[in-house]
């Protein structure tokens, strides 16, 4: 009698143990279905309808409708393009440049007639005395890559020595300069603000070799010559950041504080014609948009 009551009482435990784990699927099954319709906090996108929105957004964390970014694919090397930039100098002409005057701290101006920089194997020289060039595009926040080589005569002045510059907007300056064994005052030299700003680092190489900048730019926000929202900017020197998100204090002017004035909401990037024969090459930019850009299908 007591060994079959032992067998109905094993009996008893693994029917027990069995209905639970049926019990246990079936609750899991439950909860993945639930997920793959929205419910419950999951969805198929691996995304959740439950979670609190993102502060300042219209969003849920981890919101399965929020759009995918659009694709790009990147440059096989640092330095190479990428799939969505304007190329803005391949080294073969100068098809997006026009001739351009530079004016502190009021912008650009186009002149009339061709550009009349050199052009090498691969890169364009500034020929002295024939002014600035301008790109036909216009941009307001913009990532850019410009590689460039100082000259490895000496110019005709210590200032003048692989002097020039690129203007984001025709009027915010990011200093060219050859001050290898050259100095001069900080924010000036290779890397500055010209003006507002010195780099962090030197990180210049010798006249002769192969530069890159490499610059994300955010337009500054304006109502007329109110700031809605100053501009700022990041610059990496030959792979080394020298400016890390640095507020910029209004246009580049010389020898006076830099104030912010009315300007339109994109405008040309200028290559400065400082009458040194500075050399540019592989020129690209990308026009920087919203995180909530959708995928293009």
């Amino acid at each position: 009698m007591r060994k079959n009551s032992h067998v109905r009482s094993i009996l008893c435990v693994a029917i027990a143990l069995a209905i639970f784990t049926m019990a246990a699927a079936a609750q899991s099954s439950a909860t993945r279905a639930a997920g793959a319709s929205g419910k419950g906090g999951g969805s198929a996108t691996l995304g959740y309808t439950d979670t609190p929105l993102v502060p300042g957004q219209r969003w849920h964390v981890h919101d399965p409708a929020r759009p995918y970014p659009p694709k790009v694919a990147p440059g096989v090397s640092r330095n190479d393009s990428p799939s969505d930039a304007i190329i803005l100098f391949d080294g073969k002409d100068l098809a997006h440049w026009l001739p351009a005057t530079q004016t502190m701290p009021t912008g650009v101006t186009i002149r009339s007639g061709s550009p009349a920089w050199k052009l090498g194997s691969g890169y364009m020289e500034i020929v002295p005395g024939t002014g600035d060039l301008a790109t036909k595009e216009k941009f307001g926040d913009v990532q850019l890559h410009a590689e460039f080589a100082l000259p490895t005569t000496p110019g005709v002045s210590r200032v003048d020595r692989g002097n020039s510059g690129i203007f984001l907007q025709g009027r915010y300056e990011v200093q060219i300069f050859d001050e290898w064994e050259n100095p001069i005052y900080a924010d000036g030299q290779i890397g500055a603000i010209y003006g507002q700003w010195p780099p962090l680092v030197n990180a210049g190489l010798k006249p002769g070799e192969w530069q890159s900048y490499d610059i994300v730019f955010d337009a500054p926000r304006m109502d007329g010559d109110r700031v809605l929202k100053p501009a700022w900017i990041t610059v990496i020197l030959n792979g080394v950041i020298v400016q890390n998100h640095t507020e910029l204090l209004g246009p580049t002017v010389y020898r006076a504080a830099a104030k912010y004035i009315a300007q339109p909401a994109e405008d040309a990037i200028v290559l400065q014609n400082h009458n040194s024969p500075v050399r540019f090459r592989n020129i690209w930019a990308r026009r920087l948009s919203s995180n909530d850009l959708p995928e293009k299908k």
